[in-house]
């Protein structure tokens, strides 16, 4: 079976197994998720929706956000870990959005990038998810998952995996796929414990690179 070929039966069977493929961050505006994807760094999403809602509640704009000091904002967010970077990255996020987007955040991928904070993988979910573009988010169970099932051969560096699926996704099912892979991997091809490979959709056509 080609990597096209072992691609595309990948997306079929995970689109079986996990219908609903979403972002499991919680947010109703652009610049929330731009908040919640710093803050997930090294953090659970779980834990991060905890938090967001007490960040929001002391500053429920753009502009709160840009005008509060980074301090303010880590007192809030030290919880989900590396506070003080991860304010000071949000604080000059929001004075960037403020001051040079009108307080929107922009739908183009080269100008997210340009964001305090933002890399190609958040960058790429706002373009997925916000605006509905072609993405391919590559956090660490998309690069661990798309590694183990010989989709991709020994590639670890986020940028590279990414342009390696590029070539491989088509462009419709690239966000969602991301989305798919982050569920089985935490439910079924797993980091931290071995995999359970018994119950995996994918057994019999997965390389099994552990």
């Amino acid at each position: 079976m080609t990597k096209k070929k072992l691609t595309l039966e990948v997306i079929e069977r995970l689109k079986k197994a996990y219908p609903e493929a979403d972002c499991t961050l919680d947010y109703d505006d652009a610049w929330k998720l731009l908040v919640s994807v710093r803050l997930a760094a090294q953090c659970t999403d779980a834990r991060v929706n905890q938090i967001v809602p007490l960040l929001y509640e002391k500053f429920p704009d753009v502009n709160a956000l840009a005008e509060a000091a980074p301090e303010e904002i880590e007192e809030i967010v030290r919880p989900c870990g590396l506070g003080k970077s991860k304010a000071r990255d949000i604080s000059a996020c929001m004075r960037m959005l403020r001051d040079e987007f009108g307080g929107r955040v922009p739908d183009d991928f080269d100008a997210l990038l340009k964001l305090p904070g933002v890399g190609r993988k958040s960058a790429n979910l706002i373009m997925g998810d916000v605006f509905g573009r072609p993405a391919i988010v590559t956090d660490t169970h998309c690069i661990r998952l798309v590694n183990r099932m010989g989709i991709v051969d020994g590639i670890k560096e986020p940028k590279k995996v990414e342009m390696a699926l590029w070539k491989l996704v088509p462009p419709e099912e690239g966000n969602a796929f991301c989305h798919r892979l982050v569920m089985h991997g935490r439910e079924i091809c797993t980091a931290r414990t071995h995999p359970y490979c018994d119950r995996c959709c994918l057994s019999d056509i997965c390389q099994k690179n552990i």
